[in-house]
């Protein structure tokens, strides 16, 4: 769950021994009917008056809180712990979700309810619901979940336009940080085109980066713009103490509406797969291969045998060479755009082939090889191993 020690997941996540006993009362809560002539206090969502609001600032963050905290979840989970000789030995996790249509499919990270036995999911209306896992995507690190709530009773939030963002941007995240639901932070857009791993053997490419304080127990809540949209799905931060240090990460809504949409109606996402490694181009390659300062794209530093960029023609970087520290390829291809769209780095690389193409495509890539050679090889993507 922690692959990077800087890297701390949102997910606040405790080990606790439950009776079997216990976890089958508990279900009571959720599946036993309402005793005849018992008459319960109807649902309400309090909201705010802002009327009294000094700046004019403060009546938008209420706006928004109250027009998208219905749509927020806070989700506690229950799972059996791994490699235990005890079958009544289970770890707990609290996070988040929002609602995103009227037929009760809620979008949270994967690692929320990865293992989950139980899945409890709360409203702000008071209301509590079992939830009922629909798909998980450990590449993506994203899942959904459904609930059987009145179509009526559901508030869902729209989703945003992630390639529309800027640095700079204002933004606020809903969640339950440390197992506060519905707590509302602010902040800005403080880069983008980052890049975190996913749960699985893969990156997340085109990851937006933010300064609104989110911690333990945000995961899976929504990043939202001053209109209301949800951007981004908070994911991870980058932390030494597990607790807000000013950079979290979102993984963009445009990947969001790709992956929620083939949970549902597949079940999973089918990625595609390029078969490359490498990175950057960065002032050694510049220098060595008398490129301009101004280059950018991806240097392949090697392509996997028989994978799609091999039989589409790109070559294995060659003739290394140490200059300073580093290794540097005399012979290399660096790919620069695809389908046209310029390509300034892995990220962008990573993002486009997950948002934008599917096993069976096929793309063209313009790539210079050696420095001084720009060439279109048309590549046809394959699924990426293990889907």
């Amino acid at each position: 769950m922690t692959p990077n020690p800087r890297k701390t997941s949102a997910a606040a996540v405790f080990v606790v021994v439950l009776l079997v006993a216990v976890l089958v009362a508990g279900s009571a809560i959720f599946t036993g009917a309402a005793q005849d002539g018992v008459t319960w206090p109807a649902s309400f969502v309090p909201t705010q008056n802002a009327s009294s609001a000094v700046l004019p600032s403060e009546s938008v963050y209420a706006d928004i809180y109250n027009r998208v905290s219905p749509s927020v979840v806070s989700i506690n989970v229950v799972a059996r712990a791994p490699s235990t000789q005890f079958d009544d030995e289970f770890y707990g996790g609290t996070g988040t979700g929002f609602v995103i249509d009227s037929q009760g499919y809620i979008v949270t990270n994967a690692h929320v309810v990865d293992g989950a036995i139980r899945i409890e999911v709360n409203f702000r209306d008071g209301s509590i619901f079992r939830g009922e896992l629909v798909g998980i995507d450990y590449d993506s690190d994203l899942a959904v979940v459904k609930v059987n709530r009145p179509t009526e009773e559901l508030s869902p939030v729209p989703l945003g336009d992630s390639e529309a963002l800027f640095i700079g941007q204002e933004v606020v995240a809903i969640g339950s940080p440390f197992n506060q639901p519905w707590t509302l932070t602010t902040g800005i857009v403080s880069a983008l085109d980052r890049t975190i791993d996913g749960l699985g053997d893969y990156q997340i490419g085109e990851v937006i980066q933010t300064d609104a304080a989110i911690n333990p127990g945000n995961s899976g809540g929504p990043l939202v713009n001053l209109r209301g949209e949800v951007i981004g799905v908070n994911s991870q931060i980058i932390s030494q103490t597990r607790s807000n240090s000013g950079i979290g990460f979102a993984v963009p809504s445009n990947l969001v509406i790709r992956v929620a949409g083939e949970l549902i109606s597949d079940g999973e996402v089918d990625y595609s797969y390029l078969g490359i490694r490498g990175g950057d181009v960065d002032l050694a390659t510049i220098e060595t291969l008398g490129l301009p300062n101004n280059a950018r794209g991806v240097i392949v530093s090697a392509v996997e045998p028989n994978g799609p960029a091999a039989l589409g023609g790109l070559r294995n970087a060659r003739n290394p060479r140490d200059v300073e520290g580093f290794r540097v390829y005399e012979s290399v291809d660096i790919i620069t755009a695809i389908n046209g769209e310029s390509i300034t780095g892995m990220p962008a690389l990573i993002a486009y082939l997950a948002s934008h193409t599917r096993p069976g495509d096929t793309v063209t890539l313009t790539v210079v090889r050696d420095g001084n050679e720009a060439i279109d090889l048309p590549v046809t993507l394959q699924a990426r191993p293990g889907n």
